[in-house]
């Protein structure tokens, strides 16, 4: 097995300032071509702090990659920090200086090339120079003790550059790597603890070779099944044995045999039913039909959808009873199937999901506390409802809310309703 590293620089990071999508989008990436990460770690804009994490990492990893710190500000110190580690001096490379001549010549008059710019053509002479074909600075590739180090921008879009068309296919080159395959399901209605349980027989009785992991996430759980062996093709008998088997011993929760989110399956069943959809939605304010618009081509099946915040809305946009709003109140079931009609009739669609609730911190009662939710989802044939007594935080409780509304939808259309 081939092990790496991922080391990510920058005070930023380590504040909370910027989210770091750079390792998740590089661990898929290794895990796809047969590296295994031991280790995230995130460290400030401090020389020791960096070589300390360097010194670690190459104990346990193969392969360390690094990314920040090499913009043309004064706290951009990885390039100092690596002429230390590595020895040598900065030296500016003629490819790497070409490429910031370039790309600063297609910029607009109003931005003249710095000699601050120009610095980022600097690197240390220990290191063979990666093409940045995305941006200015140079990534950077060493070998050290039988470890290799690779160096790359903090911006996104130019490390996924350089990882692509150069670090793993060079990496190729180096090492022998196993082939990694995952098999994943999603489950709901069943809690992480209970499905472990249930499957627990099954589990112990896997081969050593496949692991399963439990993905929990707002309501339901993603099961992954992976697998590594350097033979792909029995692997990929041996996993489709194991998932099989795995998939009939949760069939009573299954939500769909594929990595897929709610919102996928549920565009999935529309166009091939050839059914449209719309959603009116009080408590999560629009966020479902973002969910729903997230996914390219939806368009084909989802229509719109009333955001009815206010009880003035609910009477006049979907046509809610006043006096089920008085009698009822706004977060019941007879007010949640008046929406999911009034969403069916408005938009002139075959499905609408509604639902309106208590998301809190505020705003709950005796008898509807905060985390009280309706749901409807149905058809001019038949309408089902749920109600859901979530105990969360306000955004927590809004997603959850959403995914358990996908949920019953997906019920409903798949028995026809």
């Amino acid at each position: 097995m081939v092990f790496a590293s991922i080391i990510t620089i920058g005070d930023e990071l380590l504040i909370g300032q910027v989210v770091d999508t750079n390792s998740a989008w590089m661990a898929r990436t290794l895990n796809a071509n047969g590296i295994w990460l031991k280790r995230r770690v995130a460290v400030g804009d401090n020389s020791a702090d960096i070589i300390r994490a360097l010194d670690e990492e190459s104990r346990e990893a193969d392969i360390i990659l690094i990314t920040g710190g090499l913009g043309p500000t004064a706290d951009d110190i990885t390039k100092p920090v690596l002429c230390e580690y590595f020895g040598g001096k900065l030296v500016v490379n003629e490819d790497a200086l070409n490429n910031v001549k370039a790309i600063f010549a297609k910029l607009a008059k109003d931005r003249p090339i710095l000699e601050r710019n120009l610095k980022q053509a600097e690197v240390p002479d220990t290191c063979t120079v990666i093409h940045n074909g995305r941006g200015t600075a140079p990534g950077m590739w060493f070998e050290k003790n039988g470890k290799i180090y690779v160096s790359m921008p903090g911006v996104p879009h130019e490390m996924q550059g350089m990882m692509t068309d150069s670090v793993i296919p060079k990496l190729g080159n180096y090492f022998k790597m196993p082939f990694i395959l995952h098999r994943t399901l999603v489950t709901a209605g069943i809690g992480e603890s209970a499905l472990a349980e249930h499957i627990i027989h099954w589990e112990s009785a896997l081969p050593k070779n496949i692991k399963l992991a439990y993905l929990p996430n707002y309501g339901m759980v993603r099961l992954r099944l992976t697998g590594s062996s350097d033979e792909k093709e029995m692997l990929d008998k041996v996993l489709d044995v194991q998932f099989a088997s795995l998939t009939n011993l949760v069939s009573e929760w299954l939500v769909t045999d594929k990595d897929q989110t709610l919102q996928q399956v549920i565009g999935e069943l529309m166009v091939a039913r050839k059914k449209t959809l719309s959603t009116a939605e009080s408590c999560t304010g629009g966020y479902i039909a973002h969910l729903l618009t997230a996914e390219a081509g939806s368009s084909a099946y989802y229509q719109g959808g009333v955001v009815s915040y206010s009880n003035h809305v609910k009477e006049n946009m979907l046509n809610v009873s006043h006096d089920t709003l008085i009698t009822d109140g706004a977060v019941s079931e007879h007010t949640v199937i008046q929406m999911v009609k009034g969403g069916l009739s408005r938009l002139q669609t075959d499905y609408c999901v509604a639902v309106s609730g208590i998301m809190g911190p505020g705003g709950g009662s005796e008898a509807k506390p905060v985390g009280t939710v309706w749901i409807a989802a149905g058809s001019a044939e038949r309408i089902e409802t749920q109600k859901f007594s979530f105990r969360f935080n306000r955004q927590r409780n809004i997603e959850l809310t959403a995914n358990a509304a996908l949920n019953l939808l997906r019920k409903v259309v798949l028995s026809g309703g």
